[in-house]
């Protein structure tokens, strides 16, 4: 395994945990394809960065969502696709533009393997998740309904917390910056989270795509010693700063309650801490049959820790 290089199409390449996806590819020495897409033509900077992987080795290759054969084209030159479309209200929401991404690996029939945009929680496991932030639950398993039953063989991804967001806020809203003087704690602080640096996730992503063991699988990003709770989270922080946070901590119905009075698109993504912080959702179950564990199947990944992680925010 990782000895024969494979031919990756990422779809996504410019975002948040696309680009990262697309230099991990280089890393590992496959040959890495990025959909360039003809909006993208107008937006400099994306343009910029789709050029800078051109110079490190990628390969850029034109096609659109709403050009059926334009896909087909690009997913036949590949043997694994990854999708890392945003999922994120606040910016764009693009999960359902993979169905047409299926439709054209169905018809090429060459992909050996697809990963959708997930990154996140196992939506498997949101069935029972508040309104409306499970419509982004919903909308994953769309996508893995279709690519279920269009027969193409998976590896899902659930990378848990990304630490941009999660760990340098010390999992506050409306800011993704540690506070240096007080801080809000959801419940009692002490259900278990886990939190990832997303150059872990993009490194733990490209070594699932050619491995057996992850074949039709969901793939937890588990690292050990990142499964941490928030009041572990800010215990860490203070000590980097040599000083105590004044903590307040928020009932589960005062945290629904100030739900209720903020913008659809806030609501989407806010109502998943309920269910992360609240019900312990990330650990609260054991990985099945149908799943594996990253840090266990590529115990050579020495991942960030998060003590190391938030240092540089001191």
């Amino acid at each position: 395994m990782g000895k024969s290089k494979v031919k990756v199409l990422v779809v996504g390449g410019t975002g948040y945990i696309g680009r990262r996806i697309v230099r991990a590819s280089l890393a590992e020495g496959h040959e890495t394809y990025v959909l360039q897409r003809a909006e993208l033509a107008l937006q400099i900077e994306k343009l910029q960065m789709l050029l800078s992987f051109k110079r490190e080795g990628a390969h850029l290759i034109e096609a659109s969502f709403s050009d059926h054969q334009s896909l087909v084209d690009a997913v036949k030159k590949v043997d694994v696709v990854i999708s890392a479309i945003s999922g994120v209200h606040i910016r764009s929401h693009s999960i359902g533009l993979q169905l047409n991404l299926i439709k054209a690996i169905k018809e090429a029939g060459n992909v050996k393997r697809f990963l959708p945009s997930e990154f996140g929680l196992d939506p498997a496991r949101m069935g029972d998740a508040l309104e409306p932030g499970r419509v982004t639950f919903e909308d994953k398993m769309a996508v893995r309904k279709a690519i279920e039953e269009a027969n193409i063989s998976f590896t899902y991804i659930s990378a848990n917390l990304f630490a941009g967001y999660f760990a340098g806020s010390l999992s506050q809203m409306g800011s993704f910056v540690p506070p240096r003087e007080k801080v809000h704690i959801f419940g009692d602080g002490t259900l278990k989270a886990v939190f990832v640096d997303e150059e872990d996730v993009a490194t733990y992503t490209i070594k699932s795509i050619d491995d057996p063991r992850t074949l039709n699988k969901t793939l937890y990003l588990r690292p050990p010693d990142n499964i941490l709770s928030q009041s572990e989270l800010i215990a860490i922080w203070e000590s980097l700063i040599g000083k105590q946070l004044h903590k307040t901590y928020i009932s589960p119905e005062s945290f629904l309650e100030t739900l209720k009075g903020l913008d659809y698109k806030l609501q989407v993504g806010i109502g998943h801490f309920y269910h992360i912080f609240y019900e312990g959702c990330l650990t609260n179950f054991d990985i099945g049959p149908n799943g594996q564990e990253a840090s266990i199947l590529y115990p050579q990944v020495n991942y960030t820790r998060m003590d190391h992680y938030l240092r540089i925010y001191v």
